[in-house]
């Protein structure tokens, strides 16, 4: 209980990154959060190597080491496992959207442009490489292995981190617009559930921390193609 306890209590830590940062940015360099909000992709890899290193600190502390905390068992996954956990994030995760879209704006498909805008192209280049495999790390270590592997009631295993999964989604970026938050709350939802409902099942992070990386390389590609061709950022706007 005691190492729950200490585990758990990271949950929402992600969120208050996020706020303080975007908000410390905006005053900082005295720009609008609307104008920092291209800048999502990369202060998301940050956050993820900061989570990845409380994940780790705590955990040492709880006399556990990161592998623990996910429940991590080589040779444990098969190929067929991560294949079709991949296809199902895709899938439920594009679901997800197209369903968040249309309650909120009314609209299918409804994509916000600010998540595939443009960056220096070094950055974009960067956060190719970066943010698929820390976001894995980060959030699946966190959500899965500090929440779900961690609380002991299975419905409060289920629901709590997977709605704080989905929430965290909500300030990235941090606009106070409120139909654009429960957008991307709602977006989220249906998948983060479902990923905590079969981590709490199988106990295996590995297919879907695979499938959330993967997901993950998509966006950063669209961003380094909207940093690298010249009109792509336009077009796909007007799409």
């Amino acid at each position: 209980m005691e190492n729950e306890n200490k585990l758990s209590i990271l949950l929402p830590v992600r969120i208050a990154m996020f706020v303080v940062i975007f908000s410390g940015a905006s005053i900082f360099m005295n720009k609008s959060l609307a104008e920092l909000s291209s800048w999502w992709s990369i202060i998301a890899s940050a956050v993820n190597i900061v989570t990845i290193f409380l994940i780790v600190l705590v955990a040492k502390n709880s006399g556990l080491t990161y592998w623990k905390v996910i429940n991590y068992e080589k040779g444990k996954t098969k190929v067929s496992q991560v294949i079709v956990m991949t296809l199902i994030i895709l899938g439920v995760g594009i679901a997800g959207m197209y369903l968040a879209g249309l309650i909120c704006y009314q609209k299918i498909p409804y994509a916000p442009s600010v998540m595939i805008a443009p960056v220096p192209v070094i950055f974009a280049v960067v956060n190719l490489l970066v943010l698929p495999v820390t976001t894995a790390f980060a959030e699946d270590g966190l959500y899965l292995g500090c929440g779900v592997n961690q609380i002991q009631n299975k419905a409060v295993a289920i629901i709590v981190p997977g709605i704080l999964f989905a929430l965290q989604h909500s300030f990235i970026p941090l606009l106070i617009d409120p139909l654009f938050m429960l957008y991307r709350f709602l977006s989220f939802l249906p998948l983060t559930v479902l990923l905590c409902w079969n981590y709490h099942k199988n106990r295996n992070p590995l297919p879907i921390m695979i499938g959330h990386a993967a997901i993950d390389l998509m966006t950063a590609a669209q961003i380094l193609a909207t940093s690298m061709i010249p009109g792509f950022y336009e077009m796909m706007c007007g799409m």
